[in-house]
C-alpha cells in the first residue's frame, strides 16, 4: 500500500490517474465484461464517473490536473473495485445498453446482450418494421431490452415480463427514467404464466442460460449478479425449452421469436436437430442468438413440449 500511495502522489492528470487505476487493475488480475473489456477503459469510466464528467477523452480533457480530493475520490472507487470485485456497474448504479443509459443494481444483470445490435436495426431484415405494434421482452431484468425496443418501436406497445420481484422493481425504475409509463407494461410472470390470451408480432428474451459447469467457474465479477438471472440447469436449457413450447400460444402469425442463449447454442442444436434455428451474426461481437419465425414454432411445437416434459 505504501508503494500504491508513492506512484499515485506522482498524480496530477487526468490521463496519468486513469493509467495508475488501470495499472492497478491488471495487477488485481480483474475480470472484465460487464460495459467495458479492458482495465485501461473500465479505469476511464469510473474516474470521469467519480468526477461526475461526461466521458471525453480529447487531450485538453485529459491533460486536466486534478486536485487532491479530485483524486482522492477516483482512487477511492478504484479501490471499492478491485476489494469487492462488483462489476463496475454496481458500483455506479449506471449501465449503457442500446445508447442508453439505465439504473442497475445487484437485483438484476448488467446490460451487455448483443440483441442490442438487433435492436438499433430495428430486427431487419427478419420483420417488416411496420408491422410490428405488439413487443414482448421475456425474462426482462433491467427492462433495458424492452425500453430499447420501445425507443426503436415508437409505435409498438411494449411488454416486460420477469419472475423476480426485485428485478420488476429495477424495471419499474427505467420505465420511469425513460417516460414510458403509457407504452411501457411491466408484468410479474414466470416465462408465459401471467401472459394468457397476449399475443405479439416480436417477442425477445435474453433468458437465464447458463449450464452448471459454467455456473461453477464464473470469475468472481458474475458471482455478484443474480444467480436467478444466470442459472438454468445442467445444460443451460431449462428455461428455454418450456420458452419454445409456450410460444406458440403467443406469437401473431406472422411473428418471430428471438432469443439469447449464449455458450448454450450447441447444447440447443444437439436437442433439436431438426429444428431450423437461424443463428444471428453481429458487427460487434457476439453470438449465441437464435431467430425462429411463427411457423417452424407451431411445426415443431410436439418437439418442444416432449423435451419439456424432460425437466425436473
Amino acid at each position: 500500500m505504501a508503494e500504491e500511495n508513492a506512484s499515485l502522489s506522482r498524480v496530477s492528470s487526468l490521463r496519468e490517474l486513469i493509467h495508475f487505476g488501470a495499472t492497478e487493475f491488471e495487477n488485481a488480475a480483474l475480470y472484465y465484461g460487464h460495459g467495458t473489456d479492458n482495465a485501461l477503459d473500465e479505469a476511464a469510466y469510473l474516474a470521469f464517473f467519480a468526477l461526475k464528467k461526461i466521458p471525453d477523452y480529447s487531450d485538453e480533457s485529459l491533460d486536466i490536473n486534478l486536485s487532491e480530493e479530485d483524486i482522492s475520490r477516483v482512487n477511492a472507487l478504484f479501490l471499492k473495485r478491485i476489494e469487492t470485485r462488483q462489476p463496475a456497474a454496481y458500483l455506479t448504479h449506471e449501465a449503457w445498453f442500446s445508447g442508453l443509459p439505465f439504473y442497475v443494481n445487484e437485483n438484476v444483470l448488467v446490460p451487455r446482450s448483443p440483441i442490442a445490435e438487433l435492436i438499433e436495426e430495428q430486427f431487419q431484415p427478419w420483420v417488416v418494421v411496420d408491422n410490428v405494434h405488439h413487443i414482448l421482452d421475456l425474462c426482462t431484468g433491467s427492462g433495458c431490452i424492452a425500453i430499447a425496443c420501445a425507443k426503436a418501436f415508437p409505435n409498438a406497445k411494449v411488454d416486460a415480463a420477469d419472475i423476480s420481484k426485485d428485478a420488476i422493481s429495477v424495471a419499474q425504475i427505467n420505465q420511469q427514467k425513460h417516460q414510458l409509463a403509457e407504452r411501457l407494461t411491466i408484468i410479474e410472470s414466470d416465462l408465459f404464466s401471467n401472459l394468457q390470451g397476449r399475443r405479439y408480432d416480436l417477442i425477445v428474451s435474453n433468458p437465464p442460460y447458463v449450464d452448471a459447469e459454467d455456473m461453477a467457474n464464473l470469475p468472481d465479477e458474475y458471482t455478484h449478479e443474480p444467480a436467478l438471472g444466470l442459472t438454468a440447469g445442467d445444460d443451460g436449457l431449462d428455461l428455454v425449452i418450456p420458452m419454445l413450447r409456450d410460444a406458440k400460444h403467443h406469437l401473431n402469425p406472422e411473428g418471430v421469436l428471438i432469443v439469447e442463449v449464449g455458450n448454450s447454442e450447441q447444447a440447443l442444436t444437439e436437442k433439436f436437430p431438426e429444428v431450423p434455428f437461424m443463428w444471428l451474426s453481429f458487427e460487434y461481437g457476439g453470438d449465441g442468438v437464435f431467430m425462429l419465425d411463427a411457423n417452424e414454432v407451431i411445426k415443431h411445437h410436439d418437439v418442444f413440449a416432449k423435451a419439456a416434459e424432460q425437466i425436473k
